[in-house]
């Protein structure tokens, strides 16, 4: 199969007819970037419903880590639903559920033992480690970081500081949360250089929050991702989260991370925070953990995951069929997924970076693994951000069969599955590139 090949007008016909049906019964908050309607998929490709295949680099938002309906997948899901489908694993025990909280307490980067809350998204494992944060250490406050999205649930869409749209019309939040810049090297906060960003929004927690707002020994939690997913795939230094630990460590705050879109081999390693040395207290984990099935795992030290029964649960959370998934995921990782995304993803990021040369649009590329994003803008100098422009090349390169998604106001994020070869990449650099030379030929007229 030719990947990708696009027969018809986008939409089809089959398509147009399912979106209307859509618009009539369906949520208008769903933001749907371009008008995708999927009919199966495979690997790194998807087929939409009028024949039209795509090579997919957005994954359902990072979601499809081992590809679509990866084979080793789908027989631990079928084999597990032709057992029992669900049993609730708040109330009763079922050996999936114990397999799976093993296995992420041999891979999670903290030592000493950890216990895992399961849920069924990220939203949720964030809601658990904010409640634990609370009753482990008797404090109320958080801080979390502007540009973040940890969710849209109350609690966590108060740690939320991505779009004010998320938040608009929802408020009073929870109270106690409180927001620092985040170090956006190519953007640095405070009056910062790119050198000494992480070293400011360090100090702004402590001199400025801790001195005027809220004081440190009734600090719960700061809660952080270690790549910044909806807020532009901003990479945090490694500096900046050493520091980070130290502040923590110092006042007895814990250290949350966010490793909802970063975790699970997607920055070539198994959770971004390895790349730093930094050993949090607790790690939110979804989307890629099932392979597209949905699960949230709050993990945490055993000792701080004392609570009693009753205190926290969740009726489908740890479903067993989400479990089994999420043992034949963890395999495929250990096995070749997470060496392949560090590999690929390098390949990937080359050959992003060389298409600056060529497109003024492009003011930045960073990220890890296969976690890339591009940052366009109007003018290099000012940095002048290009959103309707990063919106119409997200357009372009659907037209042309691929799929990538924005990220923050103005950067195209690249997270295809870390099935993605090193063919299908540099397919994918071409379509980017063929979008950007159709958009900024626009811009020029």
């Amino acid at each position: 199969m030719t990947v990708p090949s696009i027969t018809t007008a986008l939409p089809g016909p089959r398509a147009k007819a399912i979106i209307v049906r859509d618009n009539a019964v369906v949520s208008p908050s769903y933001t749907r970037g371009y008008p995708l309607v999927i009919a199966s998929g495979t690997g790194s490709s998807v087929e939409d419903v009028d024949g039209n295949v795509f090579l997919d680099c957005a994954a359902g938002i990072a979601v499809n880590s081992t590809g679509h309906s990866h084979p080793a997948v789908v027989k631990a899901i079928i084999e597990q639903a032709q057992k029992f489908l669900h049993m609730s694993g708040t109330d009763f025990y079922y050996e999936p559920q114990v397999r799976l909280a093993e296995e992420l307490a041999a891979i999670t980067p903290i030592q000493g033992g950890v216990r895992s809350f399961f849920g069924n998204s990220g939203t949720e494992a964030i809601e658990a480690c904010l409640k634990l944060s609370r009753y482990a250490t008797g404090r109320q406050n958080i801080i979390a970081f502007f540009g973040a999205f940890h969710g849209r649930t109350m609690g966590s869409l108060s740690l939320t500081a991505s779009k004010a749209i998320q938040r608009r019309g929802f408020g009073p939040l929870l109270p106690g949360v409180y927001h620092a810049p985040y170090p956006d090297c190519y953007r640095p906060p405070l009056g910062a250089t790119a050198g000494s960003c992480s070293a400011a929004c360090v100090d702004f927690i402590e001199h400025q929050l801790f001195a005027s707002l809220v004081p440190p020994d009734e600090v719960a939690a700061i809660v952080v991702e270690p790549i910044q997913g909806e807020g532009g795939y901003n990479v945090a230094p490694d500096e900046f989260l050493q520091r980070l630990r130290e502040l923590t460590k110092r006042h007895g705050i814990l250290l949350v991370v966010d490793e909802v879109q970063s975790g699970m081999g997607r920055s070539g390693k198994m959770f971004a925070i390895e790349f730093t040395g930094v050993e949090p207290d607790m790690i939110a984990i979804a989307k890629g953990i099932a392979s597209g099935l949905p699960l949230g795992v709050a993990v945490a030290r055993a000792g701080l995951m004392a609570w009693p029964p009753g205190s926290h649960a969740s009726t489908f959370g740890g479903n067993p069929v989400s479990c089994a998934a999420a043992l034949a995921t963890i395999a495929l990782l250990r096995d070749r997924l997470v060496a392949n995304a560090a590999d690929v993803g390098a390949h990937l990021m080359a050959g992003l970076k060389a298409l600056a040369d060529k497109h003024p649009l492009i003011g930045d590329v960073r990220g890890r693994g296969l976690m890339i994003g591009v940052e366009l803008v109007r003018d290099r100098q000012t940095k002048e951000r290009a959103a309707e422009e990063r919106n119409a090349v997200v357009t372009a390169a659907f037209n042309r069969g691929l799929l990538i998604l924005g990220a923050g106001k103005n950067t195209v994020r690249f997270s295809p599955p870390l099935v993605l070869t090193r063919g299908e990449a540099d397919t994918a650099v071409r379509i980017f590139d063929e979008a950007l030379t159709e958009i900024e030929a626009t811009r020029q007229r």
